[in-house]
């Protein structure tokens, strides 16, 4: 017991090691961003040719553009440690506040579509599972294969056609806060919810397929079955256990990428989120908005994988190993 729990915090100081290492790198990468602004950056960012010199002063003060590239992001990575990303060059407000009255938004809809996502692709992939090279099986792995290939923008065009422009079940624009009303805020976000979980249910389910075909096939399986053992004790005790832990990297992987792909969703559905934020940002080059933003998208991404990994290693003693 000793042993096993040693080796679960070795791999966890090691992950965390290469967590801390790579957000280093994902920080210097953020920063990067603003050499590829052409000509002077604070000529730009103030406004191009119609900038005034107090404007240029400005902006070199605030972005410490005067100095070196590695002293201009010593300061930023400093300020970013402590949570100050930053102003905003044009709303007049601070970077960090501006992604926490939005980040909630695109926080809830990621939510909503990895629960669409699990709900969905886990029973698909038992049912497909179990039943393989039945009518069930072919019909979960032809819709699977559908929507992976489907675009999460495409899909969600065409839920607003169909829910919102033909039936008018749904709204196809706008977000109502939930403090506001819970039912007004859950129509709102249900077909942003569909788009984004479909295409995660997809890879959910031929996770969960492929590891339960495995599991089932494995001698130790049919010996349970050998010895009387039902089906469904056989199925529910030993193969969906062993089958569903390999889900749990996925199912962190694809909320990774649910939080990253609300960004183009939220554009669709008009919700006030990240998405609509960087979208601004950009169009703005209001670059301290934009490093803010990607900053904490991955840093969230990272994360969620770090505990992930955590997570697979205890459930799976031999990932410590790796």
């Amino acid at each position: 017991m000793a042993s096993s729990g040693g080796s679960l915090l070795t791999f966890v100081v090691r992950r965390l090691l290469i967590t801390v290492l790579l957000l280093f790198l994902i920080s210097l990468g953020v920063y990067s961003l603003i050499l590829i602004i052409p000509g002077d950056p604070a000529v730009a960012l103030a406004g191009g040719a119609k900038a005034t010199p107090a404007e240029i002063a400005k902006i070199t003060a605030q972005l410490h553009l005067n100095e070196g590239f590695f002293a201009q992001y010593w300061h930023w990575f400093k300020a970013a440690l402590g949570g100050n990303l930053g102003n905003s060059l044009f709303n007049h407000e601070t970077v960090a506040s501006g992604i926490a009255a939005r980040f909630p938004v695109t926080l809830s809809v990621a939510v909503g579509g990895m629960i669409v996502a699990i709900l969905l692709g886990l029973p698909a992939g038992i049912a497909s599972g179990l039943h393989q090279g039945k009518p069930r099986d072919r019909l979960v792995t032809v819709g699977s294969s559908v929507a992976v290939a489907i675009p999460d923008f495409w899909l969600a065009m065409i839920l607003v056609i169909v829910f919102a422009v033909k039936l008018g079940w749904l709204p196809a624009l706008g977000y109502t806060p939930f403090s506001q009303s819970p039912t007004e805020w859950f129509r709102d976000l249900l077909l942003p919810w569909l788009a984004l979980g479909i295409g995660g249910s997809a890879v959910i389910a031929r996770q969960v397929r492929g590891a339960l075909i495995d599991t089932l096939d494995q001698d130790y399986m049919r010996t349970a079955v050998a010895k009387g053992l039902h089906p469904r004790v056989v199925v529910g005790k030993h193969a969906l256990k062993n089958a569903l832990s390999p889900a749990v990297t996925v199912v962190g992987i694809q909320f990774g990428y649910l939080l990253g792909g609300t960004l183009i969703i939220e554009q669709i559905f008009s919700l006030p989120g990240l998405g609509t934020y960087i979208i601004q940002a950009i169009n703005d080059k209001d670059i301290p908005e934009i490093q803010g933003v990607v900053l904490v998208v991955a840093t969230a991404f990272v994360l969620i994988n770090l505990v992930v990994d955590i997570v697979y290693a205890y459930l799976n003693p031999k990932v410590r190993l790796t």
